[in-house]
């Protein structure tokens, strides 16, 4: 659906970039005990460049879509 792909997609980059950062201060500090919040934030923050993904495979405009709003929606789930 989007010319290039996904990957070539800011959007996704900066969500892979921050899912990589969110896994990495996660394991430290107090995040490292509360497994519940940590695992919390980790799907949603891996959920947005997955969605993006999803949605880019999608053949229909209508489903991409749906699945770039999830992905915008995990993205204020973290906003904590």
């Amino acid at each position: 659906m989007v010319k290039g792909g996904f990957k070539a997609l800011r959007v996704w980059q900066k969500g892979k970039d921050l899912a990589v950062y969110i896994y990495r201060m996660t394991n430290t500090g107090d995040f490292a005990k509360d497994y519940g919040l940590k695992d919390q934030i980790r799907r949603a923050t891996v959920s947005i460049p997955s969605n993006i993904a999803e949605g880019d495979e999608r053949a229909r405009d209508k489903e991409a879509v749906r699945y770039f709003y999830i992905g915008k929606f995990m993205g204020h789930l973290l906003r904590y």
